[in-house]
C-alpha cells in the first residue's frame, strides 16, 4: 500500500511537517497491524513553489512537479497537512492541489 504525504510548511524545521511525520507513522502501524506493507513517500510543497508558479504561467509541470502530481494521485492513501493562513489553508497547499486534475483524486483508476 502506497501512502503520499504531502506538507505544505514553509520553514525548517516545520512544526506541518512533524505533523505530517506522526500521522503517517499512526497510519503506517495502523495499516501494518491489519497486514499491510506500507511505503511512505513525503512531498515537500515549500522545495516545489517555483515549479508550481511556472505550471500555473506555462501549463506544464517541470519535472519534480510532475513527480509530486503523480505521487499524489497514485496513492492508496493521502495525507495532506498545512499551516492555517488567516483561518484557511495556504496558498501555496491551494496551489498544489489546484494544478492537479479535478478528477485524479476520486479514487477511480483505470
Amino acid at each position: 500500500m502506497k501512502l503520499t504525504v504531502v506538507s505544505a510548511g514553509l520553514s525548517t524545521p516545520s512544526s506541518t511537517r512533524l505533523l505530517a511525520d506522526r500521522l503517517a507513522e499512526v497510519a503506517r502501524a495502523d495499516l501494518t497491524g491489519q497486514g499491510h506493507t506500507v511505503s511512505i513517500e513525503v512531498v515537500e510543497l515549500r522545495t516545489l513553489a517555483g515549479d508550481i508558479a511556472h505550471h500555473f504561467v506555462t501549463g506544464f509541470a517541470p519535472p519534480r512537479l510532475s513527480a509530486a502530481i503523480d505521487a499524489a494521485t497514485a496513492a492508496d492513501g493521502l495525507i495532506a497537512v498545512t499551516p492555517v493562513f488567516t483561518a484557511s489553508y495556504s496558498g501555496l497547499f491551494k496551489s498544489f492541489f489546484d494544478v492537479i486534475a479535478p478528477d485524479a483524486l476520486t479514487g477511480s483508476r483505470s
